[in-house]
């Protein structure tokens, strides 16, 4: 497992863009808090001469500087705020999308769940402080720090130590101790708030089943539980933040008694004009503004590295199957084989889901796939498709190793209408157009009409325009089914891999929907897996796979 810093290096990466974004925002970031100073050092000169009651015209110079240095205070402030925004935006962004590519090898069945909700979005989200609120502040607090020990040098030279050495002693004592104070909430934050996420994602999913079951107190206590152990996390996260806010005010205090110690004599010696003790002591209290973000830097420098930890761990995991550095082209024809095939799950003792399995399928010709809940079949879907390879055995298309060649091009010959198959949030249409996106009307009606959804959707008062809702919660099981399965049969796929097909279907619809489908092997080889007996007759070969063997049966008809 990586280290906290070694998984900070494995994100902190910027593009061009991003490090000008970040540069010009220390560089403004820092023009702010000099205009700020220049601002207080002024203002304590004007008040201080004022009370002298001198001419008016003497105080134009410091009325003047006065309202120049608020306006470029103001004008800085804003343009340092702007581009450090742009630039952890666009870090933002460009991180998920780092975050997501890697995450995809991983999927499907690898992760998932409320903890990969919370890395995905909170731990990303929590990165994009790393620069803007972790690290440009210490760069802004150390040309500052120099700066004013260089002006208060300049005005009494023995207060230039002084404001270096309280301020570098403020710099570094306080961030240290907020950091110290944060240590263990900021271990236990990220994990607190993914169990409360997978909590709550769990009661939403199954809000039904609890409710039939008589359930939900029992979950909305298990909530409350996990609820009020990341309050308590929060709430010994924010003693730390005041503990270290108040250190911090404390510090900035003793800087300016610090510097009043030395200013004060000059003044009694006649070596500093006493309006400008005040100049003085309002440049410490300007400069430590730069020293205030620290502590929370040091806090959010801490949270970063959890979060990259937590994001790298997840995409540190080495997927189930990977393409090859030179992929093979895929075979314009030739059959779909699973020759000699083993496979099983765990450790080298753990029993054989697949053992010595043999499978050909071929253009034209449909295939029934039947077998017990667990005995293997969803496991040799994904085989075909490449979620995973054989511990033995090859899978091959047109005599070429599915190993050899990219997944991408792999699945597009080779398509899998999963049994769980996601219906997005959105319209009928789009759900099914994501087979592929250029199909026309009449193609996107023939693949329905195929999956025996032509009528309903038909009859539907928005048509294809029907928003399906959260994973697809506004249609029922069966109309989900037969939109996953309209999805499949739109492809321009040589070999078509579809899991239950007509699950949720009653017997008329099922048959109906079996006749299309072998149907549809005239163009292409097809696989369904089903547990019924329904239309098995229609197929060309029916098999059976039971303790991980495939036999075939005989059907009458077949």
């Amino acid at each position: 497992m990586r280290s906290p810093a070694a998984s900070l290096l494995a994100v902190a990466h910027t593009n061009a863009i991003e490090r000008r974004r970040l540069g010009l925002s220390m560089v403004l970031g820092f023009g702010a808090v000099a205009a700020a100073c220049g601002l207080m050092i002024t203002s304590g000169y004007l008040i201080s001469r004022a009370a002298q009651r001198p001419e008016i015209l003497t105080l134009t110079t410091a009325i003047v500087g006065v309202r120049a240095f608020a306006i470029a205070r103001a004008v800085l402030r804003y343009g340092e705020r702007l581009s450090s925004h742009d630039a952890a935006l666009r870090l933002l962004g460009r991180t998920r999308a780092m975050f997501y590519r890697r995450l995809a090898p991983l999927v499907p069945g690898e992760v998932g769940g409320g903890d990969l909700l919370s890395r995905f979005v909170g731990d990303v989200d929590t990165l994009q402080d790393l620069y803007l609120r972790a690290l440009a502040p210490p760069v802004v607090a150390a040309l500052v720090i120099c700066a004013a020990a260089v002006t208060a040098a300049l005005i009494v030279p023995a207060a230039g130590p002084v404001v270096f050495v309280s301020f570098l002693l403020a710099a570094t004592i306080v961030p240290a101790v907020a950091a110290a104070l944060s240590v263990a909430s900021g271990h236990r934050q990220a994990p607190a708030r993914a169990a409360l996420t997978s909590e709550l994602v769990e009661a939403i999913d199954g809000a039904a089943e609890l409710a039939v079951a008589g359930r939900c107190t029992e979950r909305i206590e298990r909530l409350g539980v996990a609820d009020a152990q990341l309050a308590a996390v929060a709430r010994s996260d924010g003693l730390a933040a005041g503990a270290s806010t108040a250190l911090g005010s404390l510090a900035g205090g003793l800087c300016v008694i610090a510097v009043l110690l030395v200013a004060i004599p000059a003044v009694h010696a006649g070596t500093l004009a006493g309006v400008m003790c005040a100049s003085l002591a309002f440049l410490a209290l300007a400069a430590f503004e730069a020293l205030t973000p620290l502590p929370i830097a040091a806090r959010r420098l801490r949270a970063c590295a959890v979060a990259a930890g937590r994001l790298t761990e997840l995409t540190d995991r080495e997927p189930a199957v990977c393409d090859p550095s030179t992929p093979l082209p895929v075979p314009c024809d030739g059959d779909l084989v699973l020759d000699d095939v083993s496979l099983r799950y765990g450790a080298e003792d753990a029993p054989w889901v697949l053992e010595h399995a043999s499978l050909r399928l071929r253009s034209g010709r449909s295939v029934a796939l039947l077998g017990a809940s667990g005995a293997g079949k969803t496991t040799l879907a994904g085989l075909l498709v490449r979620f995973r390879d054989p511990d033995a055995g090859t899978v091959t298309i047109g005599g070429t190793d599915v190993r050899t060649v990219a997944q991408d091009d792999l699945r597009r010959a080779v398509v899998l209408a999963a049994q769980d198959a996601h219906i997005f949030n959105s319209s009928l249409r789009q759900n099914v157009l994501l087979a592929r996106h250029d199909a026309s009307e009449d193609e996107l009606w023939r693949a329905l009409s195929a999956a025996g959804a032509a009528d309903w959707v038909g009859g539907l008062p928005d048509g294809l325009d029907t928003q399906l809702g959260e994973n697809g919660e506004l249609v029922s099981g069966g109309e989900r089914q037969r939109i996953a399965l309209a999805r499949a049969l739109l492809t321009h796929a040589r070999f078509l891999v579809l899991d239950e097909p007509t699950a949720h279907l009653d017997a008329d619809t099922a048959a109906a929907v079996m006749h299309d489908i072998t149907a549809s092997a005239r163009e292409r080889g097809v696989l369904v897996i089903t547990h019924g007996d329904i239309g098995l007759e229609r197929f060309d070969e029916v098999l059976e796979l039971r303790d991980g063997k495939l036999q075939a049966l005989a059907v009458a008809g077949v």
